[in-house]
């Protein structure tokens, strides 16, 4: 596929801003790292070889009895009766966390929330559980639920604020009357009471916060489409018999799509945090699920315990930095008063 000279001076604009740079790649390996949560943080090996025959216990369970056991329920590898069957005939392959975010650490030398050692990196939380291991799947849930939920707006925002740009008259009107009425509604008060009637999971929050964080895209594009849409080029397309809604996605939206593209990040940044502070007012996601708002609320519960509030702190503080330095370069990018220095 040919780049075209605007789309290579941008790359390289991106590629100048250092601080841009390295924390895109920053971010990626750790978003890499942890969507390979099982993998890396789980209380079952990935990887078992037991007399002549290869188990991958991570993607599938298998009863005790494969192993030379008494049970028909799932192995317990942690066990040392199970561990000393497999090593008699064959071994184990542990990840590098030997927890997941609901393992429970049973043998603590103390009361939870336990002290970091040489099993327990950052600690455990008041509930027993491997801090490390809740930070990698908390990490994971954020960032997918701010990507598909600054996807999803930016889709129907973009879409709303190019019908609205386009066309103008009445239908603008009335679509900014129904903005400004339904942006008025209390969002927060709505989690609540959804809280109260239902259990929130993943997909009902991204749903109830969709129904708002839409709106946001709208105000750049509308004002892109308004600008555009008697230019010269699009009217001479209407001349041409071109459709209004060949006209709308082919010829205006691309210009329209450098403000959208360098709102991005910054979206993306605002919905991690929302999910966050609801998980830290226990309204998010459901109770034991990894959360990282969880830890800063388990760390604001245990002050004698404070490593579950740092570690949440500065896990939340590195991932915002880099997506913010992301966005800064992308806005720098497709700046035309930018120049590479």
């Amino acid at each position: 596929m040919r780049i075209s000279p605007l789309t290579r001076r941008r790359f390289d604009s991106f590629r100048a801003n250092r601080r841009g740079w390295w924390s895109l790649w920053i971010f990626l390996v750790i978003f890499v790292v942890t969507l390979l949560a099982e993998v890396v943080a789980n209380d079952k090996p990935f990887l078992v070889y037991f007399d002549g025959g290869v188990y991958s216990p991570v993607f599938k369970a298998y009863p005790e009895t494969a192993f030379g056991g008494e049970f028909e329920t799932e192995a317990d590898y942690r066990d040392p009766f199970v561990a000393e069957l497999i090593n008699i005939k064959g071994w184990m392959v542990w990840p590098v966390v030997r927890y997941n975010h609901r393992t429970v650490a049973w043998d603590l030398p103390v009361p939870a929330p336990a002290p970091p050692d040489s099993q327990h990196w950052i600690g455990t939380d008041d509930q027993a559980r491997d801090v490390v291991a809740r930070l990698i799947y908390g990490f994971r849930i954020s960032v997918l639920f701010g990507f598909a939920l600054t996807i999803i707006s930016a889709v129907v925002g973009v879409t709303a604020g190019a019908v609205q740009g386009y066309f103008g008259g009445w239908l603008d009107l009335l679509f900014q009357r129904f903005i400004e009425v339904w942006a008025g509604l209390p969002t927060l008060y709505l989690l609540i009471i959804l809280a109260s009637i239902v259990e929130p999971n993943f997909w009902w929050l991204l749903g109830l916060l969709l129904l708002f964080s839409w709106m946001g895209f709208v105000g750049v594009v509308r004002a892109e489409f308004l600008r555009a849409r008697n230019f010269d080029y699009v009217r001479a397309a209407r001349a041409l018999g071109v459709g209004n809604l060949q006209i709308m996605f082919r010829h205006v939206l691309p210009n329209a799509l450098v403000a959208t593209l360098t709102f991005l990040p910054f979206t993306l940044a605002g919905s991690v945090t929302i999910l966050t502070s609801l998980d830290f007012l226990g309204i998010g996601l459901p109770p034991g699920s990894a959360s990282l708002g969880e830890v800063l609320a388990q760390g604001k519960a245990n002050l004698q315990a404070p490593w579950l509030g740092l570690s949440g702190f500065f896990v939340i503080a590195i991932m915002l930095s880099l997506l913010i330095f992301i966005g800064e370069a992308v806005r720098d990018a497709f700046d035309p008063r930018k120049t590479i220095g």
